[in-house]
């Protein structure tokens, strides 16, 4: 099947499987989920929801991550791994944020990937999540994967899959689309042995890569 008339029925099946479907992080508040992407890079949700549980009660802001000492902040993120040039960076984008927004979560895409550490997909997971804003695709690994094996794309680099999937995709299921796809990405079609046989796309996936 054609991308134009295989999307319909991806759409119509993942409202089927995943009618509730939205990012795995936890979250409050627009920040909390900007460092909480910002933390997932190279780690699991599930780790970083158990580092952000306890960050919350220590760190009540982008002032006081801006603030924080940094070799302990280091020391409360290192689960997440990398956890250096993690402190580095959501201590400069807290101060970013501060300096140029007074301390708020920009609402728009130009604001928010000025932000160091912010690229197009934190941002569209903030705007797409924190403010039911349809402005664009999130495409992390899952999506990426699952997008070409269903043939949706034959890009590597996340901004040119997005850029196919939003000439696909009805701009009002943008938001439900990425998360949808990230969660069957996580539990379906994983990267090394796919659940092909249990798969809802089963029927018609070209199953491109899948060895």
């Amino acid at each position: 099947m054609k991308p134009a008339a295989l999307v319909p029925v991806v759409l119509e099946r993942l409202r089927e499987k995943y009618p509730d479907a939205k990012y795995e992080l936890n979250w409050n508040t627009p920040y909390q989920l900007l460092v909480a992407t910002i933390l997932a890079a190279q780690c699991t949700d599930e780790r970083v929801n158990r580092v952000t549980a306890e960050l919350w009660k220590k760190y009540d802001g982008p002032r006081a991550i801006a603030d924080a000492d940094t070799v302990e902040l280091e020391e409360d993120l290192k689960p997440t791994g990398f956890f250096k040039q993690k402190t580095k960076t959501v201590q400069a984008m807290s101060r970013a944020l501060l300096d140029a927004h007074q301390g708020e979560v920009p609402d728009r895409m130009e604001d928010l990937v000025e932000l160091p550490g912010v690229a197009r997909k934190t941002a569209n997971v903030v705007l797409n999540t924190a403010f039911q804003q349809a402005s664009g695709i999130i495409v992390d690994t899952h999506v990426a994967r699952v997008s070409q094996r269903l043939g949706l794309t034959k890009q590597e680099k996340p901004e040119a899959i997005e850029t196919d999937l939003m000439k696909w995709v009805p701009r009002d299921d943008w938001t439900f689309f990425g998360p949808a796809v990230v969660l069957h990405g996580r539990y379906t079609c994983v990267a090394k042995k796919p659940k092909c046989p249990e798969c809802v796309f089963n029927d018609v996936c070209p199953k491109l890569g899948v060895t």
